[in-house]
Formats: structure tokens, sequence, C-alpha cells
């Protein structure tokens, strides 16, 4: 039995992270259907692919971690610590034979030795970068990720818009429209909106450009 595992949802300072695992006894049904990068997919062609592999796979697992748990872990681990944490608790409800992630930390075999450190099982481990544009295994598991984390952002996104009447936009702090929302919304609020991650550098700098402003009127 082989598994992938990969994770969706890094970098965003909107939402959750998502990670996804996905349990196969080989690779031929995916080659089959060109599974690959999901950043090299459309959206709709990813929504496609993502009901081929749920219904082919022998077993799939999904960690959902809020924007507020990310906030709360990082007060005591890194982000990479975070993801080793999610990817070993998917990992161990797969129990695989031979697993291949989307390695996170810069260095890869590190990213798999501590994901094997912490499983109850010692499947094979192959980490690697760009994990998901090689195995076609961890091509599924980023499908899964991406296509679940999207529907939980317009999810968010349906619920705050309507409060401001502007859009979200990708949830990613370089997205001019995503600084806007979040900009307008502290003017307006005086707080960061909900399913922010407070930790991200882009929310601390306009809570602090926000003090700064209510002192200044003082």
């Amino acid at each position: 039995m082989i598994c992938g595992c990969d994770e969706a949802g890094r970098g965003p300072v909107f939402g959750p992270l998502v990670i996804a695992g996905v349990l196969f006894e080989g690779d031929s049904e995916l080659i089959k259907h060109n599974i690959r990068d999901s950043k090299k997919l459309s959206p709709k062609r990813r929504e496609y692919l993502a009901e081929i592999i749920k219904k082919t796979a022998i077993k799939y697992e999904i960690l959902t971690i809020s924007a507020y748990d990310i906030d709360d872990m990082r007060k005591v681990m890194t982000l990479n610590e975070i993801e080793v944490n999610g990817f070993s608790k998917v990992i161990d409800k797969l129990r695989p034979d031979v697993c291949y992630v989307d390695a996170a930390d810069v260095n890869e075999k590190r990213f798999g030795k501590n994901i094997l450190s912490r499983l109850s099982l010692k499947p094979k481990m192959i980490s690697k970068h760009k994990a998901d544009d090689i195995y076609p295994i961890v091509g599924a598991a980023s499908i899964i990720a991406k296509t679940i984390r999207d529907e939980l952002v317009r999810q968010i996104a349906k619920e705050l818009e309507k409060k401001l009447n502007l859009p979200l936009g990708s949830g990613y702090p370089a997205d001019p429209i995503t600084k806007k929302f979040l900009k307008t919304w502290v003017e307006k609020y005086g707080e960061l909106p909900p399913h922010v991650r407070h930790s991200w550098k882009t929310a601390q700098k306009l809570m602090k450009a926000s003090k700064m402003k209510t002192l200044d009127n003082f």
C-alpha cells in the first residue's frame, strides 16, 4: 500500500491549513487520469479529479487546522513542526507500507525523518521537494487538500464579504484584494476579522498601524 500526503494553505493569512493523505494499492489509476500538482490544474479540473480520487482511493484522510489553532500552536512550535505533526496524524490513520510526502522543510530528508519519528508504524518514507509534481500519489493528496481548502475559503468569504461589501480575494498576504479587505475591516471594526492568522506579519503590521493611528488621535 502506498500513500501520498500534502497540504494546502501554508502561506495565506486567511483560513485553515488543510492536510490530506490518500491510500492506494499503486499509482496506475492516478497515472491514467494524469493526476498532477493541484496548482497546475484549473479549479474545474481539480474538482473533477478530486471526486475520482475519493471514489478510487482505498482510503483518504483530511486534517483541517484552523487559523486560531495555527496561532495557538505557533506560540510553541514552528510552522514546519505544525506540518510534521499534522502529516504524522494523517499517515498514522492510513497505515501505508510506503509513504510519499511533499517536504515543507528546506531539508527534505529531515522533514521525512521528523514525520517518521512520530508514527506508530514505520513505512518507507520518501520526502521530496515538489513531490506533488513528481509523484501522482502526492499530486492526488494535493488535489484533495486544495479543493477542500478552496471550499472552506469560499464559506469564509460568504460570511465576511457581506459585512464590508468587498471581495476577500485569495487570502494570500501578497494579494492586493486581500490586503484591501483586511485594511478596510481593521479601519471599520478596529480588529482583525474572524479566520485570520494573527501571528502572520501582515496581520500584525495592520494592527500595529491601527493602534498607532488611535494613539495619534488623542
